[in-house]
């Protein structure tokens, strides 16, 4: 945990430095008043949509290489996300959709995933206080993979996850402080994570904390989610979101994390570098150490340069 402790750190500490001053501005702030111009329309927006698609490529080849290698090697990384989001009065609901997708092929291991997530989460909040930032909220999120991943040990392999196992549907019902659009936090007392193992092979097992030969797994718990976006430089912009469940059921004091970090770094229009770090610490998840029975922080860490595209940000106004 000694390493998820330091990135946790750092994470609040980038947070917390966003409140200084800065003459940069976020290019995706969303909650703004539309300027007041001649014979324009200065009604402020109901919805606003947008998102991103991110593919990188990564290729190698080597002929008569005397210091050894795969002759051939390639991956592909895709990263897609889109988000719509509405504010009317005391009325907030904002949606968020990413979708993860990766794939390593080389001589010598054939073709293997490297990255698949499906993340969908949906927060209606309804402000307390018009003078404050603070909103009563209820939140739903799911979270799941499309296609079989395997864990490898020489030459034999063991299915780990396919789809819907796991699947994690999260309800919460807290309090949300928004004091910027790129910041916010969210709490609750009150929330119910079920897991689900679809599959028969990994359900027998007991997989994900699911009792053996069982699909579901209810907990009741306390939840809460950092989420935060900045414009560090001129064309390095960061997104990432923190989210921690304690199960008052079951060992309490043992935290489940998952966290996302993405950095993009723009080249140009269409051309930018990535980096993705993510970050998860599930104590059902005991499939480590030497006898394959201990939770483990699992690390994934993928850097690439690729094609960036930005669908624009659109507008709703209020109609009179």
């Amino acid at each position: 945990m000694r390493v998820l402790s330091v990135v946790v750190i750092a994470f609040l500490a980038l947070a917390q430095s966003s409140a200084q001053p800065t003459v940069q501005k976020l290019p995706n702030e969303i909650f703004r008043t539309i300027k007041k111009e001649k014979d324009a329309d200065t009604i402020p927006w109901k919805w606003k949509r947008g998102g991103l698609v991110n593919a990188n490529l990564n290729q190698g080849s080597l002929s008569n290489w005397a210091a050894g290698g795969d002759n051939f090697s390639m991956a592909i990384n895709v990263y897609t996300n889109y988000f719509i989001y509405y504010k009317k009065d005391r009325h907030t609901w904002d949606n968020n959709f990413d979708f993860n997708f990766g794939l390593l092929q080389s001589t010598s291991l054939g073709t293997r995933k490297n990255d698949d997530r499906i993340d969908a989460l949906s927060k209606y909040g309804y402000k307390v206080d018009s003078s404050r930032n603070f909103y009563l909220t209820g939140l739903a999120s799911f979270r799941s993979q499309l296609f079989d991943g395997n864990t490898y040990s020489g030459d034999q392999r063991t299915l780990a996850s396919t789809f819907l196992s796991p699947a994690y549907v999260l309800f919460s019902v807290g309090m949300d402080y928004k004091p910027r659009p790129d910041f916010s936090i969210f709490l609750s007392p009150i929330t119910n994570r079920t897991t689900f193992v679809l599959n028969d092979e990994l359900s027998n097992k007991g997989a994900y904390g699911v009792d053996s030969g069982k699909h579901v797994q209810n907990e009741l718990g306390a939840f809460a989610s950092l989420n935060y976006t900045k414009a560090i430089g001129k064309n390095i912009v960061y997104k990432g979101r923190l989210d921690a469940f304690s199960n008052y059921l079951n060992r309490p004091k043992n935290i489940d994390i998952f966290m996302t970090n993405y950095f993009s770094f723009k080249i140009n229009r269409f051309l930018s570098a990535t980096y993705n770090l993510d970050i998860i610490y599930d104590d059902d998840v005991k499939i480590f150490g030497t006898n394959k029975n201990a939770p483990r922080t699992q690390l994934k860490s993928l850097i690439g340069i690729g094609f960036l595209m930005r669908f624009p940000g659109v507008l709703v106004r209020r109609s009179v």
